[in-house]
């Protein structure tokens, strides 16, 4: 790795710390409470999906392993259930395994923010409202904030992948259909299937036609930690695109504790120590909430209008 120093990128870095103040100027304004969370932890979510990094605490011969943090949502749940009520955190998180691309990268910014006594649709008029007022701060001449252009996930199944809607939840159904489209199918999961046609036949549409595109109701096997519809398979999450990008990831939360200990248990592969606090937080009491978690670097890309996170950045480690 070497350290490259691109004070070309010096514009669009002022474009990235407009956008930053925007927001803590909008939530602010809101009595949303920011918090400083810490970035190590001894113990995380089980989240399969997701690689972490290791690290280890050493003192007078005792050592202890700790982990970055993927996201601050374990330490925001704690202060949830113990009543600090509205708030956000905005600052770094780490996924690891991920090859670093015009989209990703190992270490960026996340803001992720809670409403009490709200559900999904609630946060996803909250958000709109967020990139107006970003919008009047740093102007930008691409999309209209106007209105989000809503689908769900089964109608965008259905209108992009010509995937019926009982196909669509059909485990056997699903993996036939995928089959018949030409993916490869052994070996693979329903969920693995489910994210290839969806990466590749869904989000290409998303977000393209002059207004933020909002999909929402997602499969249950896809939300481990959101409150399910009434019709027992969807659940009440939603994601944000433009221009293609999937910028934000948003749910009801699920307050039923015997439930996501369930949940939890049903995990795949996990190779970190479970963070069971988190439960027992649960069980003292978390109130009716939605939240979201939005990638910062990749909102102010939209609004520098450029292809690449790196473009934002005045120190990168390559």
């Amino acid at each position: 790795m070497k350290i490259q120093t691109a004070v070309k990128n010096l514009d669009n870095y002022k474009i990235y710390l407009q956008v930053e103040k925007a927001v803590n100027e909008f939530l602010e304004k809101n009595n949303y409470l920011k918090v400083d969370l810490p970035v190590l932890s001894p113990a995380l979510i089980p989240e399969s999906y997701l690689e972490v990094f290791e690290t280890e605490f050493k003192f007078l011969g005792k050592k202890e392993k700790l982990y970055l943090t993927p996201s601050p949502e374990l330490f925001l749940k704690r202060l949830l259930a113990f009543g600090v009520g509205d708030c956000y955190y905005l600052g770094k998180s780490f996924r690891n395994a991920d090859p670093p691309a015009s989209l990703h990268s190992y270490e960026f910014a996340m803001l992720e923010f809670y409403k009490m006594n709200a559900n999904y649709m609630d946060i996803a008029e909250e958000v709109l409202k967020i990139l107006r007022y970003i919008n009047k701060k740093v102007k930008n001449k691409f999309v209209s904030f106007k209105k989000w252009e809503k689908i769900s996930i089964t109608e965008a199944f259905a209108k992009y992948s010509h995937i019926s809607e009982k196909e669509l939840f059909d485990h056997k159904l699903f993996t036939k259909k995928a089959q018949q489209k030409g993916y490869k199918t052994k070996k693979f999961s329903y969920e693995n299937l489910w994210s290839q046609i969806y990466s590749q036949e869904i989000e290409p549409h998303l977000g393209k036609n002059g207004f933020p595109t909002l999909i929402y109701d997602y499969p249950k096997e896809f939300a481990a930690l959101a409150k399910l519809n009434t019709d027992g398979r969807t659940t009440q999450r939603f994601e944000f695109y433009i221009n293609g990008i999937e910028l934000g990831d948003c749910y009801t939360e699920l307050t039923d504790w015997k439930e996501q200990e369930l949940r939890f248990k049903s995990e795949g592969k996990v190779i970190h120590p479970i963070d069971k606090g988190y439960i027992e937080a649960l069980k003292y009491g978390l109130r009716d909430c939605s939240g979201i978690a939005i990638g910062l670097e990749r909102l102010a890309m939209i609004f520098a209008n450029v292809k690449s996170i790196d473009e934002l950045k005045l120190i990168n480690i390559v």
